[in-house]
């Protein structure tokens, strides 16, 4: 599966909706990462092609979303994004985490694993 462009409505509908909810509570089943970027952004055009290769490598176990940051600048400003990219993970436990920069493809891989699928039952 490719990744999945975001709008801050689909944010509330498929990940979390901070309008009427107080507290993080993810809505998702499969773990996911949310690539905060922008078509202007070099190191953003650098990640893109990682994250579809990873998008497809671990089809069934995680989605990656794409958010544009000048498109939804709502969903940017509530996540108080800075920098792109960046990058927000959220585990099997749905717990998030938050990382600036354009990660290696290495690194990316370690977090999903450790962190993303940490504890996932797998059908094996």
């Amino acid at each position: 599966m490719p990744t999945i462009q975001m709008t801050t409505q689909d944010f509330k509908d498929k990940v979390f909706d901070y309008a009427t909810e107080a507290d993080w509570k993810y809505q998702g089943t499969l773990p996911a990462i949310i690539d905060f970027y922008a078509d202007w952004c070099g190191p953003c055009k650098m990640v893109a092609p990682i994250l579809e290769e990873l998008s497809k490598e671990y089809e069934g176990k995680l989605v990656i979303y794409k958010v544009n940051t000048d498109v939804e600048q709502e969903l940017s400003s509530v996540f108080g994004i800075q920098s792109i990219p960046t990058m927000f993970f959220i585990g099997a436990d749905g717990e998030p985490m938050m990382q600036p920069g354009a990660l290696p493809k290495h690194v990316l891989r370690k977090v999903i694993e450790e962190k993303l699928l940490a504890g996932v039952k797998t059908a094996e």
